[in-house]
């Protein structure tokens, strides 16, 4: 009979026994997507740095380093195994405006590669180990022969392999590029014999090291079997690790925020539609309890629609959490596009599991509380319906002009007070809805002035012009004035014991643009130094600042002038005529023109060529990625707008329906009650715009400092974002409303009003 009953009760509450598992759903799918994400990401990641050996720290000179020098590093107690080691971008030979960064590693033990096809790395051969995926975006294929410029010179060879690197996993140019593409931009490994055959010399700026040692101890031993400071890069500060891990940690952040909201949202609407639920089913629990059935039995009985619908819904949101991943962390997903490994397998976070059989537990839990508390007494005490308690004036109430107001009003405003725990869960969704609105279609209104900040603001070149490392500065400076262009120096300096930038400026023609805070463009003064944004707790405007560039004994004092924006890096910028007057010694690191790639010809000074279309490419694909993350945003926000609202509104319906079959017995029309319905609706949505709005503008300020703070965003929010959101609330609002009103035309009136005793 109970099972009968069981099926019969599930029915009759249909609408929300669906709602409460799609809320479930997509409470459990949207935190358990999240979730594996990053834990995806941590753990692919760091499996495919073990099997290319990737370095644990990297030790850079601008002149090079000997072979006793890396003696040197070997023999340092704590340290594995240490290399020499190339990695710079040359051009295709073709002119095809495509280039590949090649490297070249004496010790295969240190930054080594994975074979996807062909031969395997043999340092006796001539060939060259090509990226599967630029293979693939470019037309090459094993046997096919690969022509690159450096310094004048050509070095090609016949494609042997096609590979993927843990040293390239996320492949991009430079740091002012933020996602790869394989149609321009690749990589490739020849050995060390490939590189003096061709070249007649070689020359390894850098020497990787695999150590457990920390960067503090590596640095001073260093330091001591050098006998001078050289810059250590430790892997977490490298990009590719360092991305990596940020993108995990972009992922915990995310998913501490909005999937939380998503799963308390669902878990409270599932609380409240059960008590209420239990109260409407009180009448039936006590024909139960006087038909002999135990207590037990009955909250057995009851505590199993709790359990059905939770495990239901969370069986559902484990298939729709692993979907949601597969979306962003597979080959053909988003993060396919940026990170480059042979292995994508998903991975649930350990704590995953516990927590969603507690979920199943406190939803049983719920629904046999709820009904415990119906079964108090005898079954006579049972039986009488549910009378809701007395309730003592209100604030509202006690106000003036109380009586002045409409009854519409002074119906709605009762109804609210009495009814809290729904009015706040209505509110609550709304206020979440509004939320996600503001925070998706917000990050996309940020992104979008990046880019014109980026575009039109800062860059007013056409061809970035990549010089090889260690040219004279006076031949970077003609090469400059031969382009008609602008310059600049890049180096690591120690800030406070910290590795930043050091960038030095010519842009006299105007090619590149400092900005400040304001996002204005600003002509640098000599006689001192510009922080970026991140840097800027570091020093006041007006006092000084004391660095040492890596590879010197030297420390330089400068004045801090002021503060200025900084696409990707941490960085200190100064003039030409102020590093002269300090004494730095510089080099010219890039050159922008308004020259393109093809009028370019080759160059011994040049290394590669990047164009400024290349670059706004990047960013839009990283863009693109961003819409598909905003439209399942919004999608969610409006999926959690109809279901909270539909399903409170349901139960609003239910709940006052002696009332309203009152108010039609006394002559009010469908439209009339129709609109008491919709106004409550209305009001609480109005309620959860103005808490939602600031509250969404909120979490997007900081998630934009905890998930974007290296590219130093600026918050920036369009009329169309503040209009669409909450029109698309106030839609749904209104949407759910109608469907709710709907209902009070078909209200069986004697059956609403007759008394259960």
């Amino acid at each position: 009979m109970l099972l009968r009953k069981f099926f019969r009760t599930a029915w009759s509450y249909k609408a929300q026994v669906l709602s409460m598992v799609i809320m479930i759903m997509l409470g459990v799918g949207v935190f358990l997507g999240f979730n594996m994400e990053w834990y995806t990401i941590e753990q692919d990641t760091s499996r495919f740095f073990a099997d290319t050996l990737y370095a644990d720290y990297r030790i850079y000179s601008e002149t090079g380093f000997t072979t006793e020098e890396l003696e040197k590093i070997r023999a340092i107690p704590g340290v594995e195994a240490a290399t020499r080691f190339l990695s710079v971008n040359l051009d295709l030979a073709d002119d095809s405006g495509r280039s590949l960064a090649l490297d070249v590693s004496e010790n295969f033990t240190v930054s080594a590669f994975v074979v996807t096809s062909g031969a395997p790395y043999d340092e006796e051969s001539g060939g060259i180990w090509l990226s599967d995926k630029f293979a693939e975006a470019n037309g090459f294929a094993l046997g096919d022969t690969l022509r690159l410029r450096y310094q004048g010179a050509e070095i090609s060879g016949e494609v042997v392999g096609l590979i993927k690197s843990g040293e390239h996993m996320i492949c991009l140019a430079d740091a002012n590029q933020v996602m790869p593409d394989y149609r321009t931009f690749g990589f490739a490994y020849i050995s060390p014999k490939k590189l003096i055959s061709a070249l007649d010399f070689a020359f390894y700026p850098q020497i990787n090291v695999r150590s457990s040692l920390t960067k503090e101890e590596v640095e001073k031993a260093v330091g001591e079997a050098l006998g001078y400071t050289a810059m250590v890069v430790s892997k977490e500060e490298h990009a590719v690790y360092k991305e990596a891990q940020g993108e995990a940690t972009e992922g915990k952040t995310m998913g501490s925020v909005l999937p939380v909201l998503f799963l308390v949202i669902a878990i409270l609407t599932m609380v409240t539609t059960k008590h209420r639920i239990a109260v409407n089913e009180k009448l039936q629990i006590g024909t139960l309890k006087a038909l002999g059935f135990h207590n037990g039995r009955i909250l057995r009985h009851y505590a199993a629609y709790g359990f059905g619908i939770g495990l239901l819904g969370t069986a559902l949101g484990v298939a729709l959490g692993y979907w949601l991943c597969s979306l962003v962390m597979s080959e053909d997903g988003m993060m396919g596009t940026y990170f480059d490994m042979p292995d994508w397998s998903l991975w649930m976070p350990a704590f995953c599991p516990p927590l969603l059989a507690a979920i199943v537990a406190l939803l049983t839990a719920v629904s046999w509380l709820s009904v415990r508390e119906q079964l108090r007494g005898t079954a006579a005490e049972a039986l009488r319906p549910y009378q809701p308690k007395k309730m003592k004036k209100s604030f509202f109430e006690r106000g003036r002009g109380w009586e002045r107001k409409r009854f519409a009003v002074k119906w709605n405003l009762r109804d609210i007070m009495r009814h809290k725990s729904r009015s706040a869960m209505t509110l609550l969704g709304v206020t979440g809805c509004m939320i996600l609105l503001v925070g998706g279609l917000g990050m996309r209104d940020t992104m979008a002035g990046f880019l014109d900040m980026l575009d039109n603001d800062i860059s007013n070149y056409t061809t970035k012009v990549n010089l090889v490392d260690g040219v004279d500065a006076d031949a970077g400076i003609a090469l400059s004035d031969e382009l008609e262009g602008d310059w600049v120096y890049q180096s690591g300096i120690s800030l406070d014991g910290d590795t930043v930038v050091l960038e030095v400026y010519d842009n006299a023609r105007d090619h590149i643009r400092i900005l400040d805070e304001k996002n204005r463009p600003i002509r640098m003064e000599d006689g001192g130094v510009y922080l970026c944004l991140r840097l800027k707790d570091r020093a006041a405007i007006g006092e000084t600042i004391t660095f040492s560039p890596y590879g010197s004994e030297e420390k330089y004092t400068a004045k801090v002038l002021g503060y200025h924006r900084s696409v990707m890096t941490e960085s200190v910028a100064m003039t030409k005529a102020c590093a002269d007057s300090l004494g730095i010694p510089y080099g010219v690191s890039a050159v922008y023109t308004d020259r393109s790639a093809r009028e370019i010809g080759s160059d011994a000074r040049i290394s590669g060529t990047q164009d400024q279309q290349q670059l706004m490419d990047s960013f839009r694909s990283f863009t693109s990625i961003m819409d598909s993350m905003v439209l399942i945003l919004v999608l969610a926000a409006i999926v959690l707008g109809v279901v909270v609202l539909y399903n409170l509104g349901v139960l609003s319906y239910i709940e006052r329906s002696r009332e309203l079959a009152t108010l039609k017995v006394l002559g009010f029309r469908d439209r009339k009650l129709g609109s008491l319905l919709i106004s409550q609706n209305v009001w609480l949505s109005v309620l959860g715009v103005v808490v939602g709005l600031p509250a969404g503008v909120g979490v997007l300020q900081w998630l934009l400092m905890a998930l974007a703070g290296e590219y130093e965003l600026k918050l920036m929010l369009g009329p169309t974002t503040y209009c669409v959101s909450v029109l698309l609330t106030f839609g749904v609002s209104l949407a759910v409303g109608l469907l709710v009103a709907r209902k009070s035309r078909k209200i069986d009136m004697v059956e609403a009003l007759k008394g259960a005793e």
